[in-house]
C-alpha cells in the first residue's frame, strides 16, 4: 500500500495540522517523506465542505513555490488542483500526478495528463465544494459512484491515458453523507471491477467526528487521529491501494501491524 502525504498550502483547510504555506510547507512535505511517504499531495485551493473557489492566480501563487523547492528533492508530488493551468505549471515542474476533484472532467486536464505521461487521480464528487453537503442523494451510491468512475475512465483512456496510470477515488466526504460513506467504504471491494488502483482520503473527515463524538457535536479534526487509523486498517485489510493522509508517521506504523497480521 502507497501513502499519499497530504500538504495544504491554504490559510482555511479543515484541519489546521496539515496546512502551512512556504517554506513551512516544505518543511512539513520533507518530514513527511523522512515518516515514509511514498508521494506528497500539494493543494492551494480549499476543498472543504462550504468553501469557496480561489482564482489559479491565486492557487499558483500559493503553490508554486512549494513545488519547485520539492521537485529538487522528491520524485513524486501530486498536485492537488481541478485548474488547468495550475497543473500545467506542476508540470512543467516535474510532478508525476494530477489529483483531481472534478474527476478530470476537462478534456485540456486530460490532454495534459496524456501528452505529459503523468499519473490522475479520478475523483468522485457529487455537486460543487461550496453546496456538496447540503442534502446529497444516491439511489445506491456504490453502483451510483462506481458508474461515474466508469464513464470517466473510459474518457481518460479514449484520450490517451495509458490505463496502468490511472488511479480512481469514490470521493468519502464529497457529496456523500457519513453513512454514504460508510457504505463506500464496506463496499470498497467491489471497485476492483474496474480495474484500476483504489486511493482513499478519508483521514481526519467530519464523518468520523460524527462516529466518535454525535451528530449534534462531532469531534473536531485534532481528535480523529484514532478514528483515521481504523479506516487506514480496515482499507488495508480490503484491498485499497493507496492512502491520503494527513499522520503519516502513524498511519504507516497501523499498517505495518495489519501487514504483519497477514503474514502471520
Amino acid at each position: 500500500m502507497e501513502i499519499m502525504g497530504v500538504v495544504n498550502v491554504t490559510p482555511d483547510s479543515f484541519y489546521a495540522g496539515s496546512s502551512a504555506m512556504g517554506e513551512k510547507a516544505v518543511r512539513m512535505a520533507l518530514r513527511m517523506l523522512d515518516e515514509g511517504a511514498d508521494i506528497i499531495d500539494i493543494g492551494g485551493q480549499s476543498t472543504r465542505p462550504g468553501s469557496s473557489q480561489v482564482s489559479a492566480e491565486k492557487e499558483l501563487r500559493r503553490i508554486a513555490p512549494v513545488v519547485r523547492r520539492l521537485s529538487k528533492t522528491c520524485s513524486r508530488i501530486s498536485i492537488d488542483t481541478y485548474n488547468y493551468h495550475v497543473a500545467r505549471f506542476a508540470a512543467d515542474h516535474g510532478i508525476a500526478m494530477i489529483n483531481d476533484i472534478t474527476g478530470m472532467r476537462q478534456q485540456s486536464m486530460r490532454t495534459l495528463v496524456a501528452e505529459r505521461k503523468l499519473e490522475c487521480v479520478i475523483m468522485h464528487m457529487q455537486g460543487e465544494p461550496k453546496t456538496m453537503q447540503a442534502s446529497p442523494h444516491y439511489d445506491n451510491v456504490v453502483n451510483d459512484v462506481k458508474r461515474f468512475l466508469a464513464g470517466r475512465i473510459r474518457l481518460c483512456e479514449d484520450d490517451g491515458i495509458a490505463k496502468r496510470r490511472i488511479i480512481i477515488d469514490p470521493g468519502i466526504g464529497f457529496g456523500k453523507t457519513a453513512r454514504h460513506n460508510l457504505q463506500i467504504l464496506k463496499g470498497i471491494g467491489s471497485f476492483k471491477s474496474l480495474g484500476k488502483r483504489i486511493l482513499i482520503g478519508a483521514s481526519r473527515k467530519s464523518f468520523i467526528g460524527r462516529i466518535n463524538g454525535t451528530e449534534k457535536e462531532p469531534l473536531p479534526a485534532e481528535e480523529r487521529l484514532e478514528g483515521s487509523l481504523a479506516i487506514a486498517s480496515y482499507c488495508a485489510l480490503n484491498g485499497v491501494d493507496m492512502l491520503r493522509v494527513h499522520d503519516v508517521k502513524e498511519t504507516i506504523r497501523a499498517i505495518e501491524v495489519i501487514d504483519a497480521l497477514e503474514r502471520s
